[in-house]
Parts: structure tokens; C-alpha cells; sequence
């Protein structure tokens, strides 16, 4: 397996993992699909701002992605990131989860990223757990944030300082 920066050519495996999430999983909140434009607009603004878009490959197939932003708008957040990291089904258990989050951990430090985010949610124990044992803090629970397929769902904030 590798990590390397994604590609536009990476967009249409990313969306398909991306939107494999929203349709089926409570992970994100979101109900609006990715396109494959707007990602691949996202790699090259990302990538463009000093900010890391990443794809974990195996035998030549992107198998996940991570990338960064800025936690909250205004200087003030400046040195503070939320990150996402996503994964296809098959390969989920196989330590490339934490790959990808030490890669995206190691670009943010250079970067000059004090502190990175990971928003989960309530009803996805095993991200939390993993994110515990990498290392991050549950520092928030903010009740009932998100609505997704007719329930309201916690959001989990944890941290890490880099």
C-alpha cells in the first residue's frame, strides 16, 4: 500500500467512497452526494492552499482518502484543522485508517497545524474508539446536531495537539 497525493484522476473513486458514506452510513451527516467535479475541484484548491489531499492505494486501486481544512473561518483558526478520512467497505480493519491519519497528522505539523479536529458521529462508535486510540480527546458532545434518515444524531468533537 502507498499514500500519495491525490490526483483529479482520483475524483470518481473518491466520490464513489465519498458518497457510498452519505447514502448508506450515518459517518456524515450529509445527504448531498459528491461530484466528481467538485472533488476534483477540492484536490487542486486544497493542494493550492498548502493543505493535503491524500489517497491510500493497494495494487493500484484508491482504497481511501483523507484530507484537511481549516477548522473555522477567521485568522484566528488559522493553525487549527478538521479532518476527514474515509475508507472503501472492503477494506475497513486493515490499519489504513490509522496510515492515513498519521500521513494527514504529518502533513498538518508541517504545515504549522497546532491542532487537529475530528468531528464523528454520535451513532459511529468504532470512529470514535479508533480516534481514542490514536491518540485524540473527546473534548465535546453537542446533542441532537445533525438530522439524517429521520433521527437527530449527537456530534462528537476530538482533538489532538500536533
Amino acid at each position: 500500500m502507498i499514500i500519495r497525493t491525490a490526483r483529479i484522476g482520483d475524483a470518481p473513486v473518491v466520490a464513489e467512497i465519498w458518497n457510498h458514506n452519505i447514502c448508506h452510513t450515518a459517518n456524515t451527516f450529509t445527504t448531498i452526494e459528491k461530484t466528481v467535479d467538485g472533488l476534483a475541484e477540492d484536490i487542486v484548491t486544497r493542494q493550492a492552499e498548502g493543505r493535503a489531499f491524500l489517497v491510500a492505494e493497494m495494487a493500484g486501486q484508491v482504497v481511501g482518502f483523507t484530507t484537511y481544512f481549516q477548522f473555522r473561518s477567521g485568522p484566528g483558526y488559522a493553525h487549527t484543522a478538521e479532518h476527514t478520512v474515509m475508507l472503501d467497505e472492503t477494506t475497513k480493519g486493515q490499519g489504513i485508517g490509522r496510515i492515513l491519519v498519521g500521513a494527514i497528522e504529518d502533513h498538518a505539523r508541517q504545515a504549522r497545524i497546532h491542532t487537529l479536529i475530528a468531528g464523528v458521529s454520535g451513532e459511529n462508535r468504532d470512529a470514535i474508539a479508533f480516534y481514542k486510540a490514536i491518540g485524540y480527546a473527546q473534548v465535546a458532545v453537542m446533542p441532537e446536531l445533525g438530522r439524517k434518515f429521520d433521527r437527530w444524531m449527537d456530534l462528537i468533537l476530538l482533538q489532538k495537539r500536533l
